[in-house]
């Protein structure tokens, strides 16, 4: 098994590979929270998606979330100290999505476990508080995040936690915020790119496997960006199809020089993209020339009805983790730079070389537990945690080369690895 073989090397140069990441995260802003999906096809290991907001909090191993207690508690320490208290968490309009509301409550729940005082708000004008059911029953009350709202004058927050992942800019209740958020609202998708993250990804990964003495090959995913994508030209899906025959000629090429039999496939997905929404598997330039119109009007559509102007073509990672005969890819979620929990996302109605984030998804259990190994002086975890924490990394450095700022953040390495 390659991720066996992975990690050995990485046992074999654990102090090397400590000390890079620990260099690392000391000059780096890295967001409170984050969730990567990982796809571990036996020839390769890699996340495929990175969330900087994450929802599915419910979903993580109980075990997980209690640890998690401690790990939030330290992040808001060591980052902007002891004087923060009161905490405004900032959340999607999902009002009718119980099992969102369900991720609320846990974020909730971590956070008065940590010590800290929550309100739930979102970033629009509110007449009165709203009442949410969760999917267990439970009620939440919802204020409106602008800050003339009497609610929240009376709880004066001290930061702001957002669960919003702002494909919306929401740029008016923006302009009245003076709180420190995290993760801040410009890395939300109104202006994110996957093109970005993966360019970063791609780069850590081949640092990384540089210091473990691996195939970088291993741990990449290949991902080319298509700017000016119109669904509704031919012209431009003609250009798109051209491209990604192009794409699909290179990754053979490569399979071919290691001996791999495995047929190359590719997803076209919205560059700014969220919820599993304009993904499209793709196994050659003539199938997007005859899209059905089903088809062009699924990479259509996207989250608040924005149009998909760019997408990424990316090498198609098959999946070979199973639950219980479903096809099933790891989700690892993080807390800082440690990792947290996570699930395992299955779909007994989808093909191990299909997209698993996808109505229908059912997920089961795994805990940061079951991918501990022990070995002195390393950390406990296998290659899916390596996975994540580089995807935490090429988030710090999308943010950096956005030039966002992490309003009175206190830069620490993290060293308890």
């Amino acid at each position: 098994m390659i991720r066996d073989q992975v990690h050995a090397q990485i046992l074999k140069n654990c102090v090397a590979i400590c000390d890079w990441y620990k260099s690392q995260t000391s000059k780096l802003s890295y967001p409170i929270y984050s969730s990567y999906d990982i796809r571990d096809s036996g020839y390769k290991i890699t996340n495929v998606d990175a969330n900087i907001f994450p929802a599915g909090f419910n979903n993580i191993c109980p075990t997980d979330k209690e640890t998690s207690i401690d790990l939030v508690k330290a992040y808001i320490q060591k980052h902007y100290g002891d004087q923060y208290t009161r905490i405004l968490l900032v959340t999607e309009e999902h009002t009718s999505n119980p099992f969102y509301w369900s991720n609320v409550a846990t974020l909730v729940s971590l956070l008065q476990s940590a010590g800290k005082s929550v309100r739930i708000a979102i970033p629009k004008p509110l007449e009165a508080p709203l009442k949410v059911v969760n999917s267990i029953g439970q009620t939440l009350e919802v204020i409106s995040a602008n800050f003339s709202s009497p609610e929240l004058k009376a709880f004066d927050p001290q930061l702001i936690i957002s669960n919003n992942d702002f494909s919306e800019a929401y740029e008016e209740w923006a302009r009245s915020v003076q709180l420190p958020m995290n993760p801040p609202r410009e890395m939300g998708w109104y202006q994110r790119k996957k093109s970005r993250y993966f360019e970063h990804y791609n780069r850590l990964a081949s640092e990384f496997a540089t210091i473990a003495g691996i195939d970088p090959f291993l741990l990449r995913v290949e991902t080319e960006e298509f700017k000016n994508f119109d669904i509704n030209s031919e012209e431009s899906r003609i250009e798109l199809a051209t491209r990604v025959d192009e794409f699909l000629a290179r990754l053979k090429k490569d399979y071919q020089k290691r001996g791999l039999t495995q047929e190359p496939f590719v997803f076209v997905k919205n560059n700014a993209g969220t919820y599993g929404l304009a993904v499209i598997k793709v196994n050659s330039g003539e199938e997007i020339k005859a899209w059905s119109y089903k088809s062009r009007k699924k990479m259509k559509a996207a989250k608040g009805g924005r149009d998909v102007e760019e997408v990424i073509i990316q090498e198609g990672i098959p999946s070979i983790v199973t639950a219980e005969n479903a096809a099933a890819e790891p989700v690892i979620y993080m807390i800082g730079c440690e990792l947290a929990g996570g699930f395992l996302r299955t779909h007994s109605e989808k093909s191990s070389t299909e997209s698993l984030n996808s109505p229908g998804a059912v997920y089961k259990k795994l805990c940061v537990s079951d991918l501990s190994i022990n070995a002195s002086g390393c950390p406990q975890e296998n290659v899916y945690g390596w996975s994540a924490k580089l995807g935490m990394l090429a988030i710090a450095y999308e943010a950096a080369e956005m030039k966002v700022e992490y309003k009175n953040y206190l830069h620490a390495a993290c060293g308890s690895i």
